[in-house]
Parts: C-alpha cells; sequence; structure tokens
C-alpha cells in the first residue's frame, strides 16, 4: 500500500443523489487515495468515479453478497487497508446493509470515519416547507398495502415530522395509504432532487394522493414527508426545475414543539460554537 498520508481504516463516504457537482473535495480526495472502494453496484459508480478521474479499485457490497464479502473487508482493515464505503448515490447506510459492516468494524476496534455530504432526506426535508426540528425517518414502508397501512398505524402517535422514501411506481397508493391512515396531513412529495427535472409539490396528503393517481406514475426517485398531525395549513404549491431553478414558493413551517425537552435541547444546541451545517 502506498503511503498517501490518508489514515487506515474504514471511511463511509457520502456521494451526489443526482447532480456530480455535489461531491465534496475530502471524499474525491479520498476516493483517490483509499486502497479499495465498496459499493452497491460497480456498474452505477464506476462512471461517477470515472469522471472524478478515480481509478480505485471497486469491489460490489450488497444485500446479496454481504455476508461472504464482509469478512473479506474486514480482513482487509485488519492488515492496516484503506477502504471506502459509498452507495449507489446519497449517503451509506441510510437503507443499505452498510452498518453491518460499520458495526462489525467497530466492535472490533478498527477505525471508522464519516465523509459526510449528500443525502436524500435531509435534501427533501429542507425544501417541504414542513417543521424540521423533530422528524423521524422511516425508510421504505412494506409493498403491500395491509402491511403498508399497519406501520403507518404505528408511526401515527408521532408527535414529529416523518420522512418515507418511496418507488416511484407505488407513490399514489402509498399516498392513498397514508391519507386514510394518518389523516389530512400537509406533506410534501420530492421528486428527483437535485437532478434536471427536480420536482417539490406541497399539498394535504389526500390531495397529493389524488393529484398521482389522476396520471401515470412519475418517474425517478421519490422522498414523502409528512408533517406532524397538528401542523398549520399550507396552500398547495409545486415547483419544477430545469437548467435554470426557479424561486421556491415560500409556506409556513409547521408548529414547533417548543416545550419538549427534545426541542429545548435542541436550542441549547444551536446557540453552542461549532455547530454542524
Amino acid at each position: 500500500m502506498a503511503d498517501t498520508g490518508l489514515a487506515p481504516g474504514l471511511y463511509v463516504t457520502a456521494t451526489p443523489i443526482g447532480n456530480a457537482g455535489d461531491i465534496g473535495g475530502r471524499a474525491r480526495d479520498v476516493l483517490a487515495h483509499v486502497d479499495l472502494i465498496a459499493c452497491e453496484d460497480t456498474r452505477v459508480s464506476a462512471p461517477l468515479l470515472k469522471r472524478y478521474g478515480v481509478a480505485t479499485k471497486l469491489i460490489p457490497y450488497h444485500d446479496h453478497n454481504a455476508a461472504r464479502v464482509r469478512p473479506r473487508l474486514l480482513r482487509r482493515l485488519q492488515e492496516g487497508a484503506r477502504l471506502a464505503l459509498i452507495s449507489d448515490a446519497g449517503t451509506p447506510l441510510i437503507s443499505d446493509p452498510g452498518y453491518r459492516l460499520v458495526r462489525e468494524a467497530a466492535a472490533q476496534g478498527l477505525p471508522v470515519y464519516a465523509v459526510p455530504g449528500p443525502c436524500a432526506l435531509i435534501a427533501a426535508l429542507m425544501v417541504s416547507g414542513v417543521a424540521t426540528d423533530r422528524f423521524l425517518f422511516a425508510g421504505f414502508l412494506p409493498t403491500r398495502s395491509r402491511a403498508r397501512r399497519r406501520a403507518l398505524s404505528e408511526l401515527a402517535t408521532q408527535h414529529c415530522t416523518l420522512v418515507f422514501y418511496e418507488s416511484a411506481r407505488r407513490l399514489a397508493a402509498s399516498l392513498a395509504d397514508m391519507a386514510a391512515t394518518l389523516g389530512a396531513r400537509e406533506a410534501a412529495v420530492a421528486r428527483e432532487l437535485t437532478k434536471l427535472h427536480e420536482d417539490v409539490r406541497r399539498a394535504s396528503l389526500d390531495e397529493l394522493a389524488a393529484h398521482y393517481q389522476a396520471g401515470p406514475a412519475p418517474k425517478g426517485e421519490v422522498v414523502i414527508v409528512v408533517a406532524h398531525q397538528r401542523s398549520v395549513s399550507v396552500p398547495m404549491t409545486t415547483r419544477s426545475t430545469g437548467r435554470s431553478p426557479t424561486r421556491l414558493t415560500s409556506c409556513p413551517c409547521a408548529r414547533r414543539w417548543r416545550r419538549s425537552p427534545i426541542s429545548a435541547a435542541g436550542r441549547a444546541a444551536r446557540s453552542m460554537p461549532g455547530r454542524w451545517r
């Protein structure tokens, strides 16, 4: 292994969710100087890395081979290698098997480093117009309606914003189940974030369900942000961006829970120097 000045260990590295210009300088440096990059799909990651001039060897690491590949990666780390873990897009460990590798590396006392960057759920929260002081990321809901409604019922009493990932082809059905289970809460559907055809649609859950049921299934990656049930009303707005992004329509945020211990802790954290973001 060449001496690159990069310490041995596992580097959990975020990559762009759509716009290739969103990669950070540190991420590019890490990817260029590690000994091996573990990725979900080499066919997806190879073109991205080629764009940045990164020639580091790739190894597939995903749900179907994780049990077989993970011991090999851990052995490399034990030998002092520098490995990067990336996903197809965005921040690793968010709805992917990477956390098992991190957990086992940490359990063996191996160094693990975060190289933060783009994340679809955070980007969706940023443009949703929904309260962001308390939120719960629920990942992907079950594919069948009965199981999906059961999962939503368990989340209905949470006093926070809910964030979901969903496939475009199930979007209308999932929104209908959300409206039936969670009620007429305000929500936002963020699709193709940071890409040429980025689209953000804000309305109540029943209005959003009716909109997507009336037309063909949309394309692209989808994030659904659902407000807490006490949120104030938000007028239905949409935003589609091309090469010349349009100005976002302003809308009031949902009510903040100012008296809760979590909110109080958040206000205290905001007053401290060096706060992230």
